[in-house]
């Protein structure tokens, strides 16, 4: 896996970032790292112009994106990937610390896949709707502190410890044979299908506690679709539906 393949293929989202400054310092870690992809999710615009500590980094926010949903910022990317302090919450989706999710995010890489690494705003993280895009979480081992309940890093310190990792052992990964995933562009578009199935089978109707759209987004990654298989699933589907409707 070279070096460039993995400031190319891995995408920084960072969703209801409130503060310009802690986004200015993401996009310096980004710089310092080599990394060049940003994308921000938001309702309202950032100012941009404010982030007084994106020192060296102008290029990076001259490219950053605004998107105004996780769905459409994650749409080209073939692993999301969330990140988390974990904290009391309870979790739906694997938990993987950070050296090894280094690995697995080195692999997809290297099978042509692009990831998109999502960090929450500063108060909260990730809801757990966002969560739903992703297919696995990412956690940075941290000591516990008897003063201090949740131990977190603020924004800029997490990205930059998250890109070190993955440029660290950028050399350390096997190459992979295995099909790229689907994007999380396709997956959506998976989701939206076999949840319409469910309506018109009846299932939604027999069994409303499974059917969270949420929880069909994460059976959906569960399942790990490649690039390959995503519109083999979609055209069952569709067939189903034509079926059903006839």
């Amino acid at each position: 896996m070279g070096r460039e393949q993995v400031l190319d293929r891995v995408v920084v989202v960072l969703v209801r970032a409130r503060n310009p400054n802690n986004i200015g310092a993401v996009a310096r870690a980004m710089h310092d790292f080599g990394f060049r992809h940003l994308r921000i999710v938001n309702e309202y615009a950032v100012p941009f112009e404010t982030a007084r500590s994106a020192v060296d980094a102008a290029e990076v926010m001259a490219g950053a994106v605004e998107f105004a949903s996780v769905a459409e910022a994650v749409a080209d990317c073939t692993m999301v990937v969330g990140t988390t302090a974990v904290g009391e919450r309870a979790l739906q989706h694997p938990l993987v610390v950070l050296p090894e999710a280094a690995g697995k995010i080195g692999s997809e890489v290297d099978g042509e896949g692009r990831v998109a690494l999502l960090f929450g705003s500063e108060k909260t993280g990730l809801s757990n709707d966002e969560l739903s895009y992703c297919h696995w979480l990412l956690t940075i081992p941290m000591e516990e502190h008897e003063e201090i309940r949740h131990p977190s890093m603020n924004l800029g310190q997490a990205v930059a410890v998250c890109l070190y990792e993955l440029v660290r052992v950028h050399g350390e990964v096997a190459v992979s044979d295995v099909s790229a995933g689907a994007d999380a562009g396709e997956v959506e578009r998976l989701t939206v299908l076999l949840t319409e199935v469910l309506e018109k089978t009846g299932y939604t109707k027999r069994h409303p506690a499974n059917c969270d759209e949420a929880q069909i987004r994460r059976l959906v990654l569960r399942m790990g679709v490649t690039a390959n298989d995503a519109p083999v699933w979609m055209g069952i589907l569709r067939q189903v539906l034509w079926k059903v409707r006839e």
